[in-house]
């Protein structure tokens, strides 16, 4: 039998490092990488993350592949950590599994996407 979508993601989020709202200026402060994978109608619609290197989903793999020839100047390293942002955290768990599948040491999700975050950031003030 298949696995369920849920259970994929369950799967992913035990490789990958999940990272809370609250601690994603610091973990960006400290040189990781925050990757925003929303289509630019989610863009447009929730906000933007600042900061944040906007790389749509269906061209992660090959815009952070350090070996590849599409590649962003920001992914040379696969030591750098990497957060991964979609709207909700779901497809981000995934997508940050597929970075660790291309060997990114510290590949991880933000923890409620983009959504969680934009209501963090709200109730600081």
């Amino acid at each position: 039998m298949s696995p369920s979508a849920d259970e994929l993601v369950d799967r992913s989020r035990r490789r990958i490092r999940r990272v809370a709202p609250e601690e994603l200026a610091g973990f960006a402060a400290d040189g990781g990488l925050v990757v925003d994978i929303r289509p630019v109608a989610q863009r447009d619609d929730e906000g933007e993350l600042p900061g944040a290197l906007v790389v749509e989903r269906n061209v992660l793999e090959w815009r952070l592949d350090p070996t590849g020839s599409h590649r962003l100047p920001e992914a040379t390293d696969l030591a750098r950590p990497v957060v991964v942002v979609c709207s909700e955290g779901y497809a981000s768990s995934l997508a940050a599994e597929s970075l660790v599948e291309l060997g990114y040491a510290s590949a991880g999700d933000l923890i409620g996407g983009y959504r969680a975050w934009s209501a963090w950031s709200r109730a600081q003030g």
